[in-house]
């Protein structure tokens, strides 16, 4: 098949959507598929070039032209509606490339929506978070879960959010294109059962499957002994280990007090990027460390007693809870988003409520006290981890693909048992 890739972000831009759509680009083209990407421009970077066999095009759009609207320069998002100078460059990509299936990513997929009756190709669209309903993505309103969108208090929340004269324009995007993004996708793939609940694809009738984000068959395989490294310093004795962000949602103040209500507490690692809203200030046994090489983090979560992911926004499918399981790693995660499709509670993790600093500290006790538990916990995560490696995910989406080029292939019918639609 030819397939044409969408994503706002590609790499050396790194981030968790970023990583898991250029492991999905390498599996399909080393599967035989001819594969593209089409990405936003940043400088310094090539407008075409090759990463291995996947021809990459970063494209420069209206937006670029108003530095004002991104916060961060060196991560430019598409508008959540169609870019004039996106919509363009694309059609000229698809009419040379002429791909059989468009997979979109993320807001950049709406700047293809224009061209979806001419290209004569399928669109599948993965959703790795909730922009089809949230103009913030995060569904999250006022620190808490969003009971659902609407107008005036999208406009409110993203004014407080962006500031109000974005917050303006990335709503009304995102209410005024997610209609015509419906009927337009052939199918959705959302990541967790979260995503596709939130999303309200059942309710709407949208075709769909769930089919989770996924990492590499050898991801916990390392072949180099590990080495002294100063930079990256880890302690010496085992530790209690937090990957992510370095920001509130993902629950770090939640973590961190947890912590400090702990007996015998063992280290606790932060491995993570910071952000404006970061914690300042850190419990005594505290390590943090940030700009850790891939690898590194692998290495990290080997040498772990136990990782926890303690977000209190509905993390829709966080990788890193993954790569714990697949280190044969228990994990202390909240019951919330996509967390609970991954860690079974007392299976391979223990679940904690989002936010309840007082059931985080309980679970991490319960496995510090009894390392028996941790070790067997950690068993069960790789076990399970195999449903989520790219062996199996990558079947499941080139068997989407062949779905939506069937004939007659998108219809109006609910999911079936399985959830797809």
């Amino acid at each position: 098949m030819r397939v044409l890739l969408l994503s706002d972000l590609y790499p050396p831009v790194i981030g968790g959507i970023e990583l898991h759509v250029r492991n999905l680009a390498h599996g399909l083209s080393a599967r035989g598929h001819q594969v593209t990407v089409v990405t936003m421009h940043h400088e310094g970077q090539a407008i075409v070039e090759r990463d291995g066999q996947v021809l990459v095009h970063r494209l420069r759009g209206t937006i670029h032209r108003l530095d004002r609207a991104y916060g961060d320069t060196q991560r430019r998002f598409a508008p959540p509606f169609p870019d004039p100078e996106l919509t363009a460059a694309i059609r000229r990509i698809v009419r040379s490339e002429r791909p059989d299936i468009i997979h979109g990513h993320n807001w950049l997929s709406r700047s293809f929506l224009p061209l979806k009756r001419e290209s004569g190709a399928r669109l599948v669209l993965t959703l790795h978070d909730y922009g089809l309903v949230c103009a913030k993505r995060s569904l999250v309103y006022r620190g808490g879960l969003c009971s659902g969108p609407g107008l005036a208090k999208c406009l409110g929340c993203a004014g407080r959010h962006y500031g109000t004269a974005k917050g303006m324009v990335i709503t009304l995007g995102t209410f005024g294109s997610g209609p015509i993004e419906r009927r337009a996708v052939d199918l959705f793939l959302p990541v967790s059962s979260a995503v596709a609940t939130a999303s309200r694809l059942e309710i709407d009738g949208a075709p769909f499957e769930v089919i989770p984000n996924f990492v590499p068959d050898d991801i916990a395989h390392d072949a180099h002994p590990p080495v002294v490294d100063r930079e990256h310093a880890l302690p010496v004795e085992p530790y209690i280990l937090y990957v992510g962000a370095l920001t509130p949602h993902k629950g770090v103040p939640d973590l961190l007090a947890a912590y400090e209500r702990l007996d015998r507490a063992p280290p606790l690692v932060l491995i993570g990027t910071r952000w404006p809203d970061s914690p300042t200030s850190f419990p005594a046994g505290t390590t943090v460390l940030t700009d850790v090489p891939h690898a590194k983090v692998m290495q990290a979560w080997r040498r772990s007693l136990f990782g926890v992911v303690p977000s209190i926004f509905p993390d829709p499918c966080p990788t890193v809870a993954m790569e714990g399981m697949a280190s044969g790693r228990a994990l202390v995660a909240s019951r919330v988003g996509g967390l609970p499709d991954l860690v079974d509670d007392g299976v391979t993790g223990l679940l904690t409520p989002a936010g309840d600093r007082r059931a985080l500290a309980a679970a991490m006790q319960l496995l510090v006290d009894d390392p028996r538990m941790a070790d067997r916990l950690g068993e069960g995560g790789r076990r399970k981890v195999v449903d989520f490696m790219s062996s199996r995910v990558l079947t499941r989406i080139e068997a989407a693909y062949r779905r939506v080029l069937q004939p007659d292939a998108r219809t109006d019918a609910g999911p079936d048992q399985d959830g797809a639609g």
